[in-house]
């Protein structure tokens, strides 16, 4: 049996539509439920070692998986097709949707959690903290008053242009205080991806023997010096700027900026947060 989970708000709404999809892959008996309904300490104990369960959206609907199923067991079998918009994580294992479902329980065992406002959630690509937690904030608003597809790269551009301020910022690196002036970006990276195919941090491994984070610091930069370099940030060459681009690894990290920012945890938004941490 095959118990196949949809999220109908990924994709701009066609979560659903999209998930359906999956049945070209999928032709054996199942169920097809919407994750917003479920209650995953009734729903995950029926799923036996010979069924699979499959998890149909984005990012977002990992990250919704992964933190409403905390505390409880997961299947033996786990199994992603991608119906998102930016789908970095499909992008970070190197996988495609036209490749159908695919087996992905390793890369849900052992994540980084990160605690917001003192509340603890755990992440599967990323959780940034500047100008990407801003287009989060932005393209939030936007689809509650159309349907049309979010263009993040326009808000970026005109975050950049003038409507994103960037803040100082204390990056505490394993106990390692560092201050910064005008930080646009500072996320912290499970992958290599976010924001729909941008490249942070190119050489971190998800699946890491060390068991570190990577921490990605643009700053000191002025908005149109920032405009320009910004689209390095898609092939990873934006890390030859060493002057304003650093990376750390680091097993605990915490950033604090001098001023409220939107944050953003694999695509979800929260807002107004000063600081973020996570402990890996």
């Amino acid at each position: 049996m095959y118990y196949i989970i949809f999220n109908p708000h990924s994709n701009n709404g066609k979560g659903k539509e999209n998930a359906e999809k999956v049945f070209e892959y999928i032709k054996e008996e199942n169920t097809f439920t919407d994750i917003t309904t479920i209650n995953y300490s009734e729903y995950l104990p029926q799923i036996t070692d010979a069924d699979t369960l499959v998890i149909c959206g984005g990012d977002g609907t990992l990250n919704r998986f992964v933190n409403d199923s905390k505390g409880n067991e997961l299947p033996k079998n786990i199994l992603y097709y991608a119906t998102g918009t930016g789908n970095d994580f499909l992008r970070d294992i190197e996988a495609k949707t036209e490749d159908g479902p695919v087996d992905i329980k390793k890369y849900l065992v052992d994540l980084p959690v990160v605690t917001v406002k003192g509340k603890e959630y755990k992440f599967i690509d990323n959780v940034g903290f500047g100008i990407d937690g801003y287009c989060c904030e932005v393209g939030d608003e936007l689809q509650k008053t159309s349907d049309e597809p979010v263009n993040y790269t326009s808000i970026a551009i005109k975050g950049l242009l003038g409507k994103f301020k960037p803040a100082n910022a204390v990056v505490t690196i394993d106990g390692v205080k560092t201050e910064y002036k005008k930080v646009w970006l500072a996320p912290t990276m499970m992958g290599r991806f976010y924001g729909g195919g941008m490249m942070p941090t190119p050489d971190q491994k998800r699946l890491n023997p060390d068991h570190v984070v990577s921490v990605f610091v643009w700053h000191g930069s002025g908005k149109f010096k920032t405009l320009i370099n910004f689209p390095s940030i898609f092939k990873g060459e934006h890390l030859k700027k060493d002057k304003m681009c650093k990376v750390f690894t680091a097993h605990n990290v915490k950033v604090e900026f001098d001023s409220p920012k939107a944050v953003q945890i694999d695509g979800e938004t929260i807002k107004d947060v000063t600081s973020y941490e996570v402990r890996y």
